[in-house]
């Protein structure tokens, strides 16, 4: 029975803490509901296959390794559909599950453990922080010879440029594909000012990088 009310307790725990990162800090700042349940079934199964685990005694550290490696080995995310930072939420439902899960780990402890994962998760996702900094993959209907030419370019689009890399020339179409770190201009800024002689007057910005049909390889320069 005390078994059992402890088990009860720390499922609680487990319930708990993983609705609070899911409900209050992830969905309200990423709107992913597909992704939801992906969250809160992992980490229910986790903390059913680590309680399970380790109520076989003696024998159950080994079973318990060899379970956690079986578990974190199926577990396939592609980059194309989630991104970093729920990357890192996949991780903190695991660990939640992990530490919940461990009968013989005090409660006190978990409930503070669980809290700090909670905190770190907040705090490291929180919008306020680094919150003009971007990321993204342009494709210019242009080649810029002079990389100075390709930073203004990039700035009078986007903004301020932080680092970037030439990911791609293709001088058959005229294109230049740039993966940019970029500091976005403060709002009621300009952006910009007219686009630099080198620039094509009819640039557009574009999100996908095509391969053209006489494609060569990228320049080496970069942001300095």
């Amino acid at each position: 029975m005390d078994s059992l009310r402890h088990l009860a307790g720390h499922l609680g725990l487990d319930l708990v803490a993983v609705c609070l990162l899911t409900f209050a800090i992830y969905y309200p700042r990423h709107r992913r509901r597909d992704l939801v349940p992906a969250y809160l079934a992992l980490n229910v199964a986790l903390f059913t296959v680590v309680a399970a685990l380790a109520e076989l005694g003696g024998s159950g550290g080994m079973a318990l390794g060899f379970g956690m490696f079986g578990v974190l080995s199926i577990i396939r995310l592609r980059s194309d559909s989630v991104q970093h930072e729920e990357v890192a939420y996949y991780f903190t439902t695991l660990v939640l599950g992990l530490i919940t899960g461990l009968p013989h780990l005090a409660f006190g402890l978990a409930a503070a453990l669980s809290a700090v994962l909670l905190l770190v998760v907040y705090a490291a996702d929180h919008p306020r922080l680094l919150a003009r900094s971007r990321r993204t993959v342009v494709t210019l209907d242009t080649v810029h010879a002079d990389p100075s030419a390709l930073r203004a370019d990039l700035a009078r689009r986007l903004g301020d440029p932080m680092h970037w890399t030439v990911m791609e020339v293709d001088y058959v179409r005229d294109l230049t594909v740039v993966d940019v770190r970029y500091r976005e201009p403060e709002p009621g800024s300009r952006r910009g000012s007219a686009a630099p002689a080198a620039a094509g007057p009819g640039a557009e910005t574009r999100t996908e990088a095509r391969a053209g049909s006489a494609t060569e390889a990228a320049p080496a320069w970069g942001s300095v």
